[in-house]
């Protein structure tokens, strides 16, 4: 293909064309015909990054806009989209060329729109053709040397010069009397002739067989043939002649159709039918022209055939030939020129063209859009003359301005900024007035909507979240959820959740992309009790905005271990006693240990067997094995006590050891029980006082049974007229500890946390000497977890004098007489054997 680049450079100033092109017609469709980015320099000084920001696009004008010949790609290469045909294109023997408008955008806004002129080469695709294969022409024998006769000229329907430039050659014998004369007209075409060179003498020969050679100025040329039959006889020998060979008429586009625009006449000094003359017009006026005019072929009139089109065409060339009735016909042509005077006054039309459109009249533009923004071109079309085309725009809003860019081009560009957030589209009407009497006046309105940009980050709704969760649960269960917010649109408000991870260890969690957090694998808190790490959310807009939240995940206890003892560390365990009346009660103490958490690893310690004779005691908090009562020398012998240890968990895990004992007794201990009794008298008076006084106190704890029973059936009363409120969500774990100690420690709790909950009060009755009374310590320590709900129930569990259970309380132990459990419950029941295995977010702990 030639493609030919010309830079506006070389183009008179008065053109304003930016780039010049040239394609030859008939070419295919898509072929390429220039690089306008590259021709114009665009794409220099911008990095390859911000190439792809740089796009072209082709504007469509009015019903009058030829952009359906050609395409422009985003890259700024220009190409055709339709076969070219110049013929159809341009007229005869002119140059054919076609403006384009082509916008160059960044940004979604309009950088520059470029004038482009595109000129379209004609090829030799056309043979230059005569009307008819043949002529005959008559010469009269008494016609003098020099005698002529016209032949019709050839049309090659190419628009190039060259191509459409018709050179004739005169095929003969030598003996002929006839020479080929060549001369143009007004229009520039070519007058052929067939001169007389000899006076004829029809008796020697009556008639001659010529051809007239039509040959194109292409390369290579074409040609075509026109066979001249010419017959010796008197014929028509004077052409009909205008008074001159142009025409200049002015009219109104208003003027009427029954009035004639013009009257020709030619004259013709022939008589009878040769000097009858005929008119009609030449093959060279358009079928555009002969759609508004209209020829009396009898009497030469031109008339108007419909309205003139306004604004559209101001000239019309005509060309009238004159034909007489000879036999060959002689012909003579003139050129009429037909001037429109407009006295018509057409409303300008706007077209406006969007750097981003979303519909026919609406524009979108994106809330970040700089100040100055180049958003939208404006082209005003009104082809009225004189003051009727003079047009003047504007456009009143607070937003948006119209500038003016070339004779009737204008942009529009953003005068303030938008916020979406506060309004999200705008109405926008641009108006423009012509300067005729009365002007006219035309409005085109369209909307701008302002798109969303990812200008705000996620939000979580907590800086911290704190969540519960069961050991031993499967994978997939549900932890907790995190919430997270984006006021943003579309993607800008999707939103993604991840952890972000520390290469030093693997959480074993997963999170969806909803915020759910999800165990991926199950949970020991005997290897980790509590879960630190960092929730990262981002949002799917571009740039991408994000947040991070702290997340704590406590692993509540299972009881899935069993206790051990520590000591003995062996089973079977031996041990010598010797026993001495003077020594103490106490043996040795038993330890144990639990890997599970302080509500699971009570500890309570038995004798379940080997103990026949009574004669041990553990004690089931301190494990210190003592002797239950006086020994005697009968008691020295071996003892296999079994001792168990059980913790406080559901179900209840125990373990158990066997102590070899060997007891060896002093002799000064007596030698049995029934000895010591026969060796002690008791005075009768002291037995009476001591009856006594038993009954005395055996009234004193009746009346204090009686009075306590009636205060809690009171309590009771009161407790159920009352309401109870239940959206506290906090609640209070309590964990006991068991070690061994000569204090007593009581864990007391607030008022608050224990009303309407179960409160018992364990008095633990000293089953050993009063010297060891206080060798118990309780060691209470407190945990907030969330209020029972229907995804979670808490445990609770009651610690009894038989060692069953634990019970979240308030627990204090006194070395007493006596063994009373007083307990208040609100309505709220909960379950001592199962366990809660729903997860509960706990609210308001740091």
């Amino acid at each position: 293909m030639f493609v030919t680049l010309w830079l506006a450079l070389f183009l008179p100033p008065c053109l304003a064309v930016h780039l010049t092109y040239y394609v030859e017609e008939r070419k295919h469709v898509g072929t390429y015909i220039g690089d306008i980015a590259a021709d114009k320099q665009l794409l220099d000084g911008i990095s390859l990054l911000d190439n792809d920001l740089v796009t072209f696009s082709l504007l469509r004008m009015s019903k009058f806009s030829i952009v359906s010949l050609f395409n422009v790609s985003k890259t700024g290469k220009l190409y055709t989209s339709q076969n070219i045909d110049a013929e159809s294109l341009c007229k005869y023997n002119t140059e054919c060329s076609r403006i384009l408008h082509v916008a160059v955008h960044k940004d979604e806004t309009f950088v520059d729109v470029l004038k482009i002129k595109v000129f379209i080469q004609d090829i030799n695709d056309n043979t230059p053709e005569f009307p008819v294969r043949q002529v005959n022409l008559t010469f009269s024998e008494g016609d003098r040397k020099g005698m002529s006769h016209s032949l019709p000229n050839a049309i090659d329907k190419d628009v190039g010069i060259e191509n459409s430039q018709i050179s004739y050659e005169f095929q003969k014998r030598l003996d002929t009397p006839f020479t080929l004369s060549v001369s143009k007209r007004v229009d520039g075409t070519a007058k052929l002739e067939i001169v007389l060179a000899v006076e004829l003498d029809r008796e020697v020969k009556d008639s001659y067989s010529l051809q007239v050679i039509a040959k194109d100025g292409g390369f290579p040329p074409k040609q075509s043939t026109l066979n001249v039959k010419i017959t010796v006889t008197d014929v028509n020998d004077n052409p009909p002649v205008f008074l001159k060979n142009e025409y200049h008429v002015f009219i109104e586009n208003t003027n009427l159709r029954n009035k004639p625009v013009i009257i020709l006449s030619a004259k013709d000094l022939d008589i009878h039918e040769n000097g009858q003359v005929l008119y009609y017009f030449s093959s060279q006026t358009s079928e555009a022209t002969r759609s508004y005019f209209k020829l009396n072929k009898h009497t030469g009139e031109i008339f108007q055939r419909e309205k003139l089109p306004s604004g559209h065409k101001e000239l019309f060339q005509l060309y009238v030939e004159a034909k007489d009735g000879g036999n060959p016909p002689l012909t003579h042509l003139a050129m009429v020129l037909i001037n429109i005077t407009n006295q018509q006054n057409n409303a300008p039309i706007i077209d406006v063209n969007f750097v981003s459109g979303l519909r026919e009249n609406t524009l979108s533009i994106s809330e970040n859009i700089k100040v100055g923004a180049f958003i939208a071109f404006v082209k005003v079309t009104d082809n009225d003359i004189g003051p009727n085309g003079r047009v003047n725009c504007d456009l009143q809003h607070d937003h948006f301005q119209l500038q003016n860019l070339d004779f009737k081009e204008y942009k529009v560009t953003l005068k303030k900024p938008v916020d979406r957030e506060i309004k999200d589209h705008y109405e926008i009407s641009i108006s423009c007035q012509d300067k005729g009497l009365p002007p006219l006046r035309t409005k085109r309105k369209f909307s701008v909507q302002i798109t969303d940009v990812n200008d705000v980050k996620p939000r979580f709704t907590k800086e911290n979240f704190r969540f519960l969760v069961y050991e031993n649960e499967k994978s997939n269960f549900p932890v907790g959820f995190i919430n997270a917010t984006d006021e943003d649109l579309g993607d800008g408000g999707q939103l993604t959740f991840f952890f972000l991870q520390n290469k030093n260890r693997i959480l074993p969690f997963q999170i969806t992309d909803t915020g759910f957090i999800l165990t991926s694998q199950p949970l020991d808190r005997e290897q980790q009790e509590i879960y630190k790490f960092e929730v990262f959310v981002r949002d799917n807009g571009r740039p991408s905005l994000n947040s991070t939240s702290n997340v704590i995940v406590e692993v509540v206890d299972e009881n899935d271990n069993a206790p051990y003892f520590t000591f003995p560390s062996i089973n079977p365990f031996s041990l010598d006693i010797h026993y001495h009346p003077q020594s103490k009660n106490d043996i040795t103490v038993l330890k144990a240990s639990d890997r599970d958490s302080p509500r699971n690893a009570f500890l309570k310690y038995e004798i379940t067997g080997g103990n026949d004779k009574q004669l041990f005691l553990i004690n089931p908090y301190t494990g210190m094995l003592s002797f239950s009562r006086a020994v005697y020398q009968n008691d020295a012998g071996s003892y296999d006590l079994k001792a168990v240890v059980k913790d406080s968990g559901t179900p209840v895990l125990s373990a158990t050891t066997t102590l070899s004992l060997t007891l060896s007794v002093s002799n000064k201990t007596s030698l049995s029980a029934q000895s010591r009794k026969s060796g002690n008298y008791i005075p009768l008076y002291l037995v009476a006082v001591i009856t006594f006084a038993a009954m005395i106190v055996l009234v004193v704890i009746l009346v204090s049974m009686i009075a306590c029973i009636i205060r809690y059936k009171n309590g009771r009363r009161v407790q159920r007229a009352t309401p109870i409120d239940q959206s506290n969500p906090e609640r209070s774990e309590i964990y006991h500890l068991v070690s061994q100690s000569n204090n007593l420690v009581s864990a007391s709790r607030s008022t608050n946390d224990t009303s309407g909950r179960c409160t018992p009060t364990i008095e633990s009755r000293s089953l050993y000497n009063s010297a060891d009374t206080n060798s118990l310590k309780i060691a209470t320590i407190a945990r907030r977890l969330p209020a029972p709900s229907q995804q979670m129930r808490i445990q609770e569990v009651v610690m009894r004098s038989d060692v069953r259970g634990i019970e979240e309380s308030s627990v204090g132990f006194h070395d007493t007489s006596s063994n009373i459990v007083s307990c208040q419950m609100d309505n709220t029941s909960y379950s001592s054997d199962a366990k809660a295995k729903h997860y509960e977010e706990i609210s308001g702990v740091h």
